[in-house]
């Protein structure tokens, strides 16, 4: 057994000493593993079974999901070993003016869907659209309440109504129906104003392009001809028909979701070289290579199959008896030493792209809400803040992350990674360690005093069947109740549908990363984003987000992120914890293994990925 560690604050730069410098996609195809003795065959363990072909709606939004998108579909970009930003196999996408930004992207003559249809604008188009919440004639409070309470999709709007369920600031920035080329192959999008992640925006990474138009129109809009339902779906966005809008975003919205095999093979459409052939409920998936596809990205492995179980130390046992060959589970200190006891068997343990935080909810009428105390926002926060006093950030890291990293530290900023570039300008101007080091009980007395209140209720949501998050739980009720607070348990397994339900006052889950860029946190924190699940909302905030959206220069986009930050621990939004501690464990008949620390993780390149 061979063991590689990265260190907490290593970051990217480290990472390029230990993880190769692999090519994109297609560069170098080989031949697949196997040979005479039959198709060579990998089985990965994964805890959360995959539930939608759609990465772009509040319920498609998860890495189980996107994982396997990005095996099923090309980019326009992607990350490399080195979180550097390469080529993907779509095509290309060049600035093509800078004043006003204008971005051209043009496909390859190979792009194409599984059934044979051209990759084309009409894609791309669809792709921006659904994201910009420009079309969308109904409000996020118009739609709140139109979820279900298990699976989290939403509710079909009525007809005429438009409601995309997703939210992208920098497609928000595209207002103007994009100039298309005469054949379909190029579509140049002009921004409003300069965006600073503009490669990132539309074609990168597990989303690529999207879903079908193709297959969206006829499901939405009864048009089975691939050609004329492409120009149905431009001529809805162009025209801006509500009828044909609210149509398309139904089933945009929820059409492709489904969590077994479903029989319309027309949802298992994708444009990459692996298709969906298999997909039990909560117990496996199979991928395998599709001889149909015709770009030049060419897996060496013909079929992977993922087998679903939350538990890691499961994980760890399948390794062990060979019915799984990678796995990447909750990083627990029985799991580390437990896979490391294994022969045979690699571990590459790193910090991984999640950190693990704490949010409290401004608007549910809970103890941290001002309209409780009818209106008073300086008696609201201060309860907030003395919650946050109490938490045992130090003890958490210490008792339950430093047993697998004795290097481990805080995590002492709410959008930079330990290590990272900006990490130590923002947390040296933002204030979060002085003002939360955690365990201050007596000073959480104080302000509840100060504030008049007393005993505050607070509901704690987290995932129930999550130990090491149980043991979270169970420090900060500890300290939380020293300070005067009375803290309800919530532990739930669909912790993830409720998020932002209102039915909690405080939550504890983890983000993972999925790009590096400057603005992906604006989803966390602007008023009425897609993450903010809590209802917070400053106008200082979203202002600076404004700002930061246009701004190039990294010594000034460092200075906004400070004083956004700055202006959450003023406000006692919440605090961060730690950066996950991620292991990668696999058996040595595998090779070419490596993970980066965003969204696709051990996944970024398949391609290179080789069983002996």
């Amino acid at each position: 057994m061979n063991k590689r560690y990265l260190g907490v604050g290593a970051g990217v730069a480290a990472a390029a000493l230990v993880l190769s410098a692999c090519t994109p996609p297609g560069s170098d195809g080989g031949e697949a593993a196997g040979g005479s003795d039959g198709p060579s065959v990998l089985n990965v363990g994964w805890n959360e079974p995959f539930r939608s072909m759609n990465t772009e709606t509040v319920n498609g939004n998860a890495v189980a999901n996107s994982n396997l998108t990005y095996m099923m579909n090309d980019n326009f970009k992607h990350y490399d070993g080195n979180l550097e930003l390469v080529d993907g196999t779509l095509g290309t996408v060049e600035q093509v003016s800078e004043d006003p930004l204008q971005v051209k992207y043009t496909f390859a003559d190979t792009a194409t869907w599984s059934d044979g249809t051209p990759v084309d604008a009409a894609d791309i188009v669809l792709h921006w659209a659904a994201k910009s919440t420009n079309f969308n004639t109904e409000s996020d409070e118009d739609v709140a309440e139109d979820r279900d309470e298990e699976s989290g999709d939403l509710a079909e709007q009525s007809e005429g109504d438009v409601y995309f369920d997703s939210a992208s600031p920098g497609a928000g920035l595209i207002k103007d129906f994009p100039e298309i080329s005469e054949d379909g192959k190029s579509v140049t999008f002009e921004y409003s104003k300069p965006f600073a992640d503009w490669e990132l925006e539309l074609g990168f990474g597990a989303d690529g392009v999207g879903l079908p138009s193709h297959i969206v129109a006829k499901k939405a809009l009864g048009i089975d001809d691939p050609q004329e339902a492409k120009q149905a779906i431009l001529d809805a966005f162009e025209n801006k028909d509500n009828e044909a809008l609210s149509k398309i975003a139904n089933t945009w919205n929820t059409g492709f979701n489904f969590t077994s095999l479903p029989d319309d093979e027309d949802l298992l459409i994708h444009n990459g070289p692996y298709k969906m052939t298999g997909f039990a409920e909560g117990q496996n998936l199979t991928l395998e290579k599709d001889e149909a596809y015709t770009g030049p990205t060419d897996p060496k492995i013909d079929q992977v199959v993922v087998r679903y179980n939350e538990d890691p130390m499961a994980g760890v046992q399948g390794i062990e008896n060979g019915e799984l060959d990678i796995i990447q589970p909750q990083a627990t200190a029985d799991v580390l030493s437990a896979s490391e006891a294994i022969d045979g068997v690699e571990v590459i343990a790193e910090d991984g792209g999640t950190y693990e935080h704490v949010d409290l909810t401004f608007d549910n009428g809970g103890p941290f809400d001002p309209e409780t105390y009818g209106g008073d926002e300086e008696k609201a926060k201060l309860v907030r803040q003395a919650f946050l006093k109490t938490l045992p950030r130090q003890q958490i890291l210490d008792t339950i992350i430093k047993p697998l990293n004795d290097e481990a530290v805080l995590r002492d900023s709410y959008t930079m990674f330990p290590g990272s570039p900006m990490y130590d300008g923002i947390t040296g101007g933002n204030g979060l360690a002085e003002e939360y080091p955690g365990s201050d009980a007596e000073g959480a007395k104080a302000l509840l005093e100060e504030a008049g209140v007393e005993s505050p209720k607070v509901r704690v949501l987290y995932g129930a069947s999550n130990e090491r998050r149980a043991q979270q739980f169970t420090l900060i009720k500890e300290q939380a109740e020293a300070a005067g607070f009375e803290i309800i348990e919530d532990g739930d397994d669909n912790w993830g549908t409720r998020l932002g339900d209102g039915t909690y006052d405080a939550s504890l889950f983890g983000w993972q990363s999925t790009n590096t860029g400057v603005t992906e946190s604006d989803a966390n924190f602007r008023t009425g984003q897609q993450n903010n699940y809590g209802g917070y909302s400053n106008e200082k905030v979203d202002g600076l987000y404004d700002e930061l959206q246009v701004e190039t220069d990294e010594g000034r986009q460092e200075e906004i992120l400070t004083e956004i930050e700055s202006t959450l621990v003023d406000d006692a939004f919440g605090v961060t914890l730690f950066q996950h501690p991620g292991l990668t464990i696999y058996r040595d008949r595998l090779q070419n293994v490596s993970s980066i620390t965003v969204t696709p993780t051990m996944f970024w390149n398949y391609w290179e990925w080789e069983v002996s």
